[in-house]
């Protein structure tokens, strides 16, 4: 999946699913304090654990580049990725997200949109598929991201690689939908320590 190790790019992972997200990225959890970025698990059905706040703050204090991956998206489950999103933007830290999920008609999630470009990430063949969105996409992904492009523009640029903009990305471990695209922003981690 990643090269993430293979180039020395040290992580630290924190909460519930970490081990298994750690395994389908072909990486390890290092120390916090030798690690060049961090990824925090958020759970949709179990949240923020206090443990895991705290150490959130200490990556803040380090100025770790941080990942917020939301987990335990469902569709039988009632908090969604959104929900989720800014429950951790309240608990941790204001987060940015440059995805939304797209479900079918049954309920689950089956695709992201790329707020930036607008191109769908498409999970549902059990490969990933980026085609163009729909208008309707469009249509209902325009405050979304209208409000993510004015935060990328004011926090400005390399903002994520200097601790100053946290991504809140979701991942599905039934089917790893948001598995690359965690993986293309871990690939922008500089390696420092």
């Amino acid at each position: 999946m990643s090269d993430l190790i293979s180039h020395g790019l040290k992580l630290h992972l924190v909460g519930e699913h970490s081990d298994l997200l750690a395994q389908r990225l072909g990486i390890r959890s290092t120390p916090l304090a030798e690690s060049d970025g961090a990824i925090f698990m958020v759970s949709a059905t179990s949240g923020i654990v206090r443990a895991d706040s705290q150490v959130w703050v200490e990556a803040r204090e380090l100025y770790i580049p941080s990942v917020v991956v939301i987990t335990d998206l469902t569709a039988e489950n009632e908090t969604d990725f959104e929900d989720m999103a800014l429950i951790a933007g309240k608990i941790l830290d204001p987060v940015v997200t440059p995805y939304l999920v797209l479900h079918l008609d049954d309920g689950s999630p089956a695709a992201l949109i790329d707020l930036a470009t607008q191109m769908i990430h498409d999970h549902s063949s059990g490969s990933l598929q980026i085609r163009e969105s729909e208008p309707e996409h469009q249509e209902v992904i325009a405050e979304f991201r209208e409000e993510y492009l004015e935060a990328l523009e004011a926090a400005g640029d390399d903002a994520f690689e200097n601790a100053l903009i946290y991504p809140a990305l979701p991942w599905i471990e039934s089917n790893d939908l948001g598995l690359s695209e965690i993986a293309q922003f871990l690939d922008r981690i500089p390696i420092t320590r």
